[in-house]
Formats: C-alpha cells, sequence, structure tokens
C-alpha cells in the first residue's frame, strides 16, 4: 500500500456525556470502520480521536502500526521538513481532529495559551497532561448547541437586575459596581473596554466562589422561576436552557456560569465557531467536527463532577465578551481544488490546522486536490466514494479514515451526492 495515502484506525472515547450506543455518531463511525468493534447499547460513545496524541493514536489499518511510530520512521516525508522546524517534532501531528457525539453537556471550560500551558504542566501534571496551548474549532454535522464565549455586557447587566438569584450569588455590591460602570460600547484594548473585562471578572469570581450550599439553594430558586415566571428571563429560551441543564447536573455553579453568564449558541450543519485559548466554553448536544492544537489541558468550571481549577481559571480568562456571531467562522473558497462537488474551507488564525469540507450535493463525480505543503487526516462523514492517488484507489465509506502525506496530490470520487468528507491539514 502507498506511503503517500493509507487508511487508518481512529481511537474512540466513552465520555459520559456521549450519545448512547448505535444513536452515536462516534460509534456508528467506528464500527463501520472496524468491523470488530461491536457496539454497546448501553455505553456512551463520545468522541472519535484522529491523530497521534498519547491518549488516542491512531494506527495503520492493514499493518496495526502507530501512526506516531511510521512518521518517527520517514519524517521528512511524513510531515515535510518546514512542519518538522516549524512545530520541532519528528513523531507527531501539531493537530487532534476529532469527531463529537454529544447526549449531556460537557464541562464549562478554557484552555490555556501556551506561556500558561507550560507552567500549569509544570505544577500540576496530573491535571494538564501536557505543555501545549488547546485552541479548538467546531463544525456542526446535525444541529449543535452549545456556550461559547461571555454575554453582552449589557444581557448581563439586565439578568442581574431581573433575577435575584444572580444577585444573591454575586453581591449587592459587586452586582451594582458592574450595572452602573460597564461602557457597553468600548472600543477594543481601550481603557473603558479594560475596565469592562475588570468588571466583570469581579462578577465571574463571585459566581465561582460562591459555596455550593449558597449555589444550590439559589439553583433552586432559579429553576423555580423558570418553571413558574419565565417571562421574567431576557431570552425566550433561556428558562427551558436552565431546566434542561438542571436535570443533568441539578443545583450546579454552571446554572449561573454558563446559562447566566455565556452566550447560549447554535449552528446549523456546516457552521462553525472557533474557540480561542483562555475563553469560556462547552458543548450541550449534537454531533460535530472538531479540531484542536495537539493537547488535552482543561481548566474546568462548571457542569463537572472533575477537578475544578477556580484560582487559575478566574485568573487566564481573557474575559472577551460579545455576541455569538462574532465566534461564527466564514467559510472560504478553496482555489486548490478543482472538478465535481465543492469544497469550503475553515481557518482559524492559528498555526496548526485549518479543516476543508468537501461535498457532492450539488454534482457527483471527481474533485481533484492540488499538493499540500503538509500532512492531512481525512473522515467520511456520509455517503460512499474514492480517494484515489498515484495509482492507489482506496474506498471512502462513512467512518473510513485516511493519511495523505505532504506533497500528494488526490481525487476524491463519489458514488452518490450523499458523499461527504472533512480535512485536517497543516501548511507552513
Amino acid at each position: 500500500m502507498s506511503s503517500k495515502l493509507f487508511r487508518l484506525e481512529a481511537t474512540y472515547q466513552n465520555y459520559a456525556w456521549g450519545k448512547i450506543g448505535s444513536q452515536s455518531a462516534v460509534a456508528q463511525y467506528a464500527a463501520h470502520s472496524n468491523p470488530a468493534v461491536k457496539i454497546n447499547e448501553s455505553e456512551p460513545y463520545a468522541e472519535l480521536w484522529m491523530g497521534t496524541h498519547a491518549k488516542g493514536p491512531c494506527r495503520k489499518t492493514d499493518t496495526n502500526e502507530l501512526l506516531n511510530d511510521l512518521i518517527k520512521k520517514d519524517p521528512t516525508n511524513m510531515l515535510g521538513e518546514k512542519i518538522i522546524a516549524k512545530f520541532q517534532s519528528k513523531d507527531e501531528l501539531p493537530f487532534l481532529f476529532k469527531v463529537l457525539s454529544i447526549e449531556k453537556v460537557l464541562s464549562i471550560q478554557a484552555h490555556p495559551d501556551k506561556a500558561l500551558g507550560k507552567i500549569l504542566h509544570a505544577q500540576d501534571p496530573k491535571n494538564y497532561p501536557d505543555d501545549n496551548h488547546k485552541p479548538e474549532m467546531a463544525v456542526a454535522v446535525t444541529k449543535f448547541e452549545g456556550f461559547c464565549g461571555f454575554k453582552p455586557l449589557d444581557e448581563i447587566a439586565d439578568e442581574l437586575k431581573r433575577l435575584p438569584e444572580f444577585t444573591s450569588i454575586v453581591g449587592d455590591d459587586v452586582a451594582q459596581e458592574f450595572i452602573n460602570n460597564i461602557k457597553p460600547n468600548a472600543i477594543d484594548d481601550s481603557d473603558d473596554d479594560k475596565s469592562n473585562r475588570k468588571l466583570l471578572q469581579n462578577v465571574f469570581n463571585k459566581v465561582m466562589s460562591a459555596s455550593d450550599e449558597v449555589i444550590a439553594i439559589q439553583g433552586d430558586k432559579l429553576i423555580e422561576r423558570a418553571h413558574s415566571n419565565p417571562k421574567d428571563f431576557n431570552k425566550e429560551d433561556l428558562p427551558d436552557l436552565l431546566i434542561r441543564l438542571n436535570k443533568q447536573f441539578p443545583q450546579d455553579v454552571g446554572l449561573f456560569c454558563g446559562c447566566l453568564l455565556l452566550n447560549h449558541c447554535r449552528l446549523n450543519p456546516g457552521e462553525a465557531i472557533f474557540l480561542r485559548a483562555k475563553d469560556p466554553h462547552a458543548y450541550i448536544s449534537g454531533d460535530i467536527i472538531e479540531c484542536m492544537a495537539a493537547s488535552d489541558n482543561v481548566v474546568r468550571a462548571g457542569f463537572t463532577p472533575k477537578f475544578k481549577d477556580v484560582k487559575n481559571l478566574v485568573e487566564m480568562l481573557t474575559y472577551n465578551y460579545g455576541t455569538v456571531d462574532d465566534q461564527k467562522m466564514k467559510q472560504e473558497s478553496f482555489e486548490r481544488s478543482s472538478g465535481a462537488g465543492d469544497s469550503v474551507l475553515y481557518n482559524p488564525p492559528i498555526e496548526e490546522f485549518a479543516v476543508l469540507e468537501t461535498t457532492f450535493e450539488k454534482s457527483t463525480g471527481v474533485r481533484h486536490f492540488k499538493a499540500f505543503e503538509g500532512p492531512s487526516i481525512v473522515i467520511t462523514t456520509k455517503g460512499n466514494g474514492y480517494i484515489s492517488t498515484e495509482g492507489v484507489k482506496l474506498k471512502a465509506e462513512p467512518g473510513f479514515v485516511f493519511f495523505i502525506a505532504p506533497n500528494t496530490e488526490v481525487d476524491l470520487e463519489s458514488v452518490n451526492q450523499d458523499f461527504t468528507t472533512y480535512r485536517a491539514f497543516v501548511e507552513a
């Protein structure tokens, strides 16, 4: 088989928040790709990992060799000299590609930047297993909802006025200071903007520092208000969101630090968001393609039984604030492909990765891709087709994952109009 293009077997993770059994796209992909995988209909299947991360590395399908080992044997041809020089590794990809199938809310979390990642890993390697940053991008495969970034400040001020439970958590002095002194239209990086961020940090700190007992009492009152007086809330869907997430995590601080402070984001299939380091977020439901820098560092805030590092969390966040639209990514055309079908690029403002979506809804046939400078991983999510290069032609079916070496031209050939692939790649 070609060393330029070959099948991979991905690793799956059974985290508790995943969709159960064959309802999960992760389970469907894993089982279709590898007939030895038998779906347990009572188990959650949360994430499919495609990459070289130590917690879930891929293996070459026909030989069972670790992708890391294959790269280590021939780093120049598997990564490319420019990628090796840029990321200083001869056995790892700089990105981790995933599919997520989300049944229950994930923890509200943020990820450190590179400088903080090194510090946290040195101080606490158990909770921070590597020293990298972890910016993320999520592309909706089905209808998706999540939390992304702090709401506009005037929305938060309005909630503090409307909801006595929120004010009880924050305290009258901090609440009034926030309401009276925010400048919602401040210019980025101005003195007013810096003041806004400090005011927001004070509110967030009060929420995160509240005792479990206080959160439980005020949380119960907030849920009662959501049931009995939904018009007290400033967003029509907020009462239902609170009630739903309280059933998953009763009396949790996430009701306040998530539902009341963070944007409730809804994406349709094909829409994407970019989540910068040090910005809070969480996924609530749906299936997504996710790509990130190769790290597993997480600083958690709410909706989790796991370790919450409140001190580092409060200190590290950027306290950026704004609307959901500020974080949605624009689809870009991709000029290095041609032929049948369509390719759109999701290109976040970081060095480690970009993601290319290719579909054939409008026309079936062959789509050609010029060579990329760096390595790629491709997954088929729907339909049937083929992927080929230099005399090698491989079936591409749902859940099939492929590695493409640098400087390799490939063709995608659709068998039907549903044929859909996502390709994560890195270039210098």
